[in-house]
């Protein structure tokens, strides 16, 4: 090859300017500081990030899901035990979901006691009417409403003011709470039958266990009212102390007038058919004023009829509350007592880490137990963060002290020595901020531990949260384990998915922040 710049021809030359002249470049980026660094590095995470909005929904769930419900804790209904969740949003619906409503095999009988219930308050306690029948006959199927199915249970024995309350509740409202009774004398034999208010018409056989609508020759239910022809009411009452509701117009039948009776005076006061749902309405609005409007249970209700929905959402609160200050106080004190354990080491280490071995050794139920013996009638969240407190920090301090072990021989904890610099600057200002990546992450870590731990001694009933205006995710847990026997299987759902989700999105998050805060990784955002 000829390297003779002589035979270079001159058209390849060209004369440079000043402008040509090559210089080093304008550094043009800024300077990112090592939490924008780890902004940066926790946003490139995607699962960190999806971790860190579902903790975030979670979160305001807690705070903000008790404020829009008029429930608390401490309410609970037996009357709408298991009744299932229901909104607004689909209560009209035809889609067969979150409308109140349960799929109800039964019988012909039950069948048409439900029609019959259906009949007499014109509430749609079939939904919709419709029903499925199998092919021998012997099987009815259909949509049940849970919140209308309670109709009116047994008759209720109510005063005299309360009766004339509810009389004029119903002129000024135009809602009908009573129903007319069935004379003393006209209801079934058997105890469990004779007080069933749903029982408002003839039956075939009165002295039945199981009892069968008598019908017409159209199948249509026959009523079975206490009623008196006009003009024989001082009568009537005297004889029977009944009463009826007043301005009532009455009904006509073979040219004659007659009333219904829609009270009957017993020991305690007055024996009425009322129906329950109109009942809780009127008793809420119009005695209680606790600013519950209708039965409405979002998420519905459990075996004792305590609303799911505000239940887990103060649990859920508390929940959050209880673990976030038990993780900052074994922070506080794990990180201080695994500082000094690892940095200054020897005999101070080996002392220090006895202590916390010892304690460490103790089973937390023991110290719950013991807790429980000698603390009496204290709060039980105070038994429990006692608990947590005594041992829950020994974690954090073996994990800070693993990393002051780790970092306090490198060459700029020497330099900081050798330049002057004091134990406790090159504790926290050089060693702790490198071994923050582990030490957050463990934080991060500790708030679900706390809450599955809390939810387990909850959901053995171990510790009792129930006492007050509080509750907890474990024991609706252990309520929802009851319920799968009763076909409410609901109940469990909400708070298992709450914990589910709780758990994986934490374990999520504390990955993103563990790679956000590891110090080898900083400087590789792009």
């Amino acid at each position: 090859m000829d390297n003779n710049i002589n035979n270079i021809p001159v058209e390849k030359f060209q004369f440079a300017t000043r402008n040509d002249l090559l210089h080093d470049s304008k550094f043009e980026t800024k300077p990112v500081s090592y939490f924008q660094g780890a902004f940066r590095r926790f946003c490139k995470n995607k699962g960190a990030v999806v971790g860190g909005v579902v903790i975030a929904v979670l979160v305001l769930f807690a705070i903000f899901a008790p404020l829009f419900t008029p429930f608390q804790p401490a309410y609970y209904d037996m009357v709408y035990a298991y009744v299932t969740p229901k909104s607004n949003l689909f209560a009209n619906s035809n889609i067969g979901f979150w409308d109140g409503c349960r799929k109800k095999d039964t019988n012909y009988i039950g069948y048409l006691k439900d029609l019959a219930l259906a009949t007499e308050t014109g509430r749609d306690v079939i939904k919709n009417g419709e029903y499925v029948v199998s092919e021998d006959g012997s099987n009815y199927s259909y949509r049940y409403d849970t919140y209308y199915g309670v109709g009116f249970g047994k008759y209720k024995i109510i005063s005299l003011e309360e009766f004339n309350a509810i009389q004029r509740y119903q002129n000024e409202t135009g809602r009908q709470v009573l129903y007319p009774v069935v004379k003393f004398a006209d209801r079934p034999t058997l105890e469990k039958n004779k007080y069933d208010a749903n029982i408002y018409y003839e039956v075939e056989n009165p002295k039945a266990t199981t009892l069968r609508p008598k019908l017409d020759k159209d199948g249509q239910i026959i009523p079975n009212y206490w009623k008196y022809e006009a003009g024989d009411f001082s009568n009537l009452m005297a004889e029977y102390n009944s009463l009826r509701i007043e301005g009532e117009t009455g009904i006509e039948e073979d040219g004659k007038q007659y009333f219904y009776v829609y009270g009957r005076k017993v020991d305690g006061g007055i024996e009425v058919r009322a129906e329950y749902y109109e009942y809780y309405i009127y008793q809420h609005n119009e005695v209680l004023n606790d600013g519950i409007k209708e039965p409405l249970f979002l998420f519905g209700t459990t075996q004792t009829g305590k609303d799911i929905f505000a239940c887990l959402a103060y649990g859920a609160r508390f929940s959050f509350i209880f673990a976030t200050v038990v993780a900052i106080a074994n922070f506080i004190v794990g990180v201080i007592w695994g500082s000094i354990s690892g940095y200054f080491g020897g005999k101070i280490d080996l002392f220090m880490e006895r202590i916390a071995e010892i304690l460490g050794a103790i089973p937390t139920i023991i110290v719950i137990t013991l807790l429980k013996y000698h603390m009496g009638t204290a709060s039980q969240a105070l038994v429990l963060f006692i608990a947590f407190f005594l041992t829950g920090w020994i974690g954090m301090a073996g994990r800070t002290r693993m990393q002051f072990y780790r970092f306090k021989n490198q060459e700029y904890v020497l330099a900081a020595r050798t330049l002057g610099a004091r134990d406790a600057r090159i504790m926290f200002k050089h060693i702790f901020p490198n071994g923050l990546g582990t030490i957050v992450t463990s934080f991060a870590l500790v708030i679900p531990s706390m809450i599955y731990s809390e939810t387990s001694f909850t959901y053995l009933g171990i510790i009792n949260l129930e006492a007050g205006n509080t509750t907890s995710v474990g024991t609706l847990i252990a309520a929802g384990q009851q319920s799968i026997m009763a076909n409410a299987g609901y109940v469990a759902l909400f708070p298992c998915m709450f914990l589910v989700l709780l758990m994986l999105s934490f374990n999520l998050f504390g990955n993103g922040l563990r790679d956000a805060f590891n110090p080898s990784l900083r400087g590789t955002e792009d």
